[in-house]
């Protein structure tokens, strides 16, 4: 199968941003607002912990899926995709409360450690001892 990881790190951000959506939508109906938050407080921190997923998944997808394809799955991708997820909930969860909380923090700080390290993985595939790329045969029979 190509890429595993990514597509379940990809299925598992679906369900997540469903359940922020979810979250909001509750809210939406049962008061009846169309727009906004109306003034209300906790909606208004629950279409932010929607927002803030939004604002970081895309890159974080994107890096888990191209190191996956210059390097393979591995465990250690399991474990940054699971540790990803977990914040990202964890973060939700936190941003309902009136005042700082170790959810949010927490989910917070691993999401950008989750960043930062494939951030660096990226990198060093990058520019890793370069490889040579072989020659189109096409190319070949003209040098």
């Amino acid at each position: 199968m190509l890429l595993p990881i990514t597509l379940t790190f990809a299925a598992a951000c679906a369900l997540l941003n469903l359940w922020l959506a979810i979250r909001c939508a509750r809210f939406r109906i049962s008061d009846k607002i169309m727009h906004g938050d109306a003034g209300h407080a906790l909606l208004a921190k629950r279409m932010r912990a929607h927002a803030n997923f939004i604002e970081y998944t895309p890159i974080v997808l994107i890096l888990f899926a191209l190191i996956e394809l210059a390097a393979g799955p591995s465990l250690w991708l399991w474990m940054g995709a699971l540790a990803y997820i977990l914040a990202r909930v964890a973060h939700g969860i936190g941003m309902d409360a009136d005042k700082p909380t170790a959810w949010r923090a927490g989910g917070a700080l691993v999401t950008w450690g989750v960043m930062l390290v494939l951030a660096g993985a990226a990198l060093a595939l990058a520019y890793q001892q370069t490889r040579e790329v072989p020659v189109p045969p096409a190319l070949a029979a003209q040098v």
